[in-house]
């Protein structure tokens, strides 16, 4: 697969002192197409991507994660994108797994790979993370009907097939279920590949929560039901 015709997407948001280590990470991986999308961030993000090379796309306010990584993956399309890949700004995903995820897509000819932090024994993933993340794949199966082992991941491989298929709406984190739902309904074919996972007390302030969880599932109740 050239590297050339793969295209790394970030939603970012106030990452300023984590994703200068990712995106140094990936240029070492040898992917020279990086999109940071800079999601209405109040810190340095936008400067700091800049700075690395990478192509910032910026939202003046923000958004949420769903619609930073739908901006970016409408760019990458546009720039004749064969792939893209989306992980996190705030360097939990180690850009090293990027040819794990690429290369299951190229072996097993699937439009979509997940990676997982859950196929495996990861004794870096907190245990309330493991809890939350398994009601989470349960409620996932319920609205969208496929069950997979990491549904909230936002490490992703997908070709552009599927991406001009389908649309992100949901533009918070809900985003993550929104494509598990677009993988069922486009009946296209899927893996997973366990990931590797580095979690700060930052990175674990983020995303999964109680409080976000339900609100998760209200707009769970509204969109697909």
């Amino acid at each position: 697969m050239n590297k050339n015709d793969i295209y790394i997407v970030i939603p970012a948001k106030d990452e300023a002192t984590r994703i200068g280590l990712v995106l140094s990470q990936i240029k070492k991986e040898g992917y020279p197409n990086i999109v940071v999308v800079n999601d209405g961030s109040m810190d340095d993000t936008g400067k700091v991507s800049e700075a690395l090379g990478a192509t910032v796309l910026t939202h003046l306010v923000n958004l949420g994660p769903g619609a930073a990584t739908q901006t970016g993956m409408d760019y990458a399309v546009r720039m004749g994108a064969k792939v893209v890949v989306t992980l996190d700004a705030d360097n939990q995903h180690c850009p090293s797994d990027i040819k794990r995820l690429l290369a299951e897509m190229e072996k097993e000819e699937v439009d979509v790979v997940i990676g997982s932090r859950f196929l495996k024994q990861n004794n870096k993933v907190p245990g309330i993370r493991v809890f939350l993340n398994k009601i989470g794949n349960y409620v996932t199966a319920f609205f969208t009907g496929l069950l997979v082992t990491d549904s909230q991941s936002g490490f992703k491989a997908m070709s552009v097939d599927f991406l001009q298929k389908s649309r992100i709406s949901l533009s918070g984190f809900e985003f993550c279920t929104e494509i598990i739902s677009m993988i069922k309904k486009e009946k296209v074919s899927y893996s997973e590949v366990p990931i590797k996972v580095r979690y700060t007390k930052e990175s674990m302030e983020k995303g999964q929560s109680f409080g976000n969880g339900f609100k998760m599932v209200g707009t769970f109740i509204r969109h697909f039901l």
